[in-house]
């Protein structure tokens, strides 16, 4: 492929992250100004998630920052960010389902988060190294040197392409579960689906942007 067009759709696909990830801010902007319908923070939502599937040895804790909602699988905590625990925005309830979406895999031992887990090692090795040899064979011309570091940051990419179908499906037990339990109505329901698609797609420009990252170098490599 010519390198020009490598680099043309490189550009697209940075841009494309960049727009995704303002996209995000947004929708949880808006999203989180408004109440939602039952009152309720996203502590008790994702509580209440935890508790109608039986996962009963979850802690739910806070956690400073925005957006800093994850699930630690090791400790066995669903830390949620300061906000969106104790608010009680249409925003909180949705990604605090998507966190408890999370527990709710580790609990059935679901294979994609099995699968993302295992490769964990390989991305963080990946992330750390793997630019740096990359480059390092790019300058010196070592086709040792650019195999190892193409191979570390494939670990990389392949991390975060096992991790979009954990996203997606932590989303969609989201939303099922704050259905059955009554959580979401006709008037807020577009606003969870809108937050968690938001959510989900910036692990798709996160992606697209590593591996467009790795495209360019090598391009690089082959107009040297």
């Amino acid at each position: 492929m010519d390198t020009t067009i490598v680099y043309l759709i490189a550009g697209v696909a940075f841009l494309a992250s960049w727009l995704v990830k303002r996209w995000l801010k947004q929708t949880y902007a808006k999203w989180s100004r408004i109440p939602n319908t039952h009152g309720i923070t996203g502590a008790q939502a994702a509580a209440a998630i935890l508790q109608k599937n039986g996962v009963d040895h979850v802690r739910i804790e806070a956690t400073p920052g925005r957006l800093t909602d994850h699930y630690d699988p090791q400790r066995d905590i669903l830390r949620l960010s300061a906000t969106n625990f104790q608010e009680r925005s249409v925003a909180a309830i949705a990604v605090s389902a998507h966190e408890a979406g999370h527990a709710m895999q580790d609990a059935s031992n679901d294979i994609r988060l099995r699968l993302r887990r295992f490769l964990v090692p390989a991305a963080a090795l990946g992330s750390r190294l793997g630019p740096i040899i990359l480059m390092a064979g790019i300058f010196t011309q070592n086709g040792t040197i650019l195999r190892v570091g193409a191979f570390l940051l494939a670990g990389m990419v392949l991390f975060q392409v096992a991790t979009l179908p954990v996203e997606f499906n932590a989303s969609k037990r989201a939303l099922r579960n704050l259905r059955e339990l009554g959580l979401t109505d006709e008037t807020q329901e577009d606003g969870i689906e809108k937050v968690l698609t938001a959510a989900a797609f910036t692990y798709v420009a996160g992606a697209a942007t590593t591996i467009a990252y790795f495209a360019t170098l090598f391009a690089g490599r082959r107009s040297t």
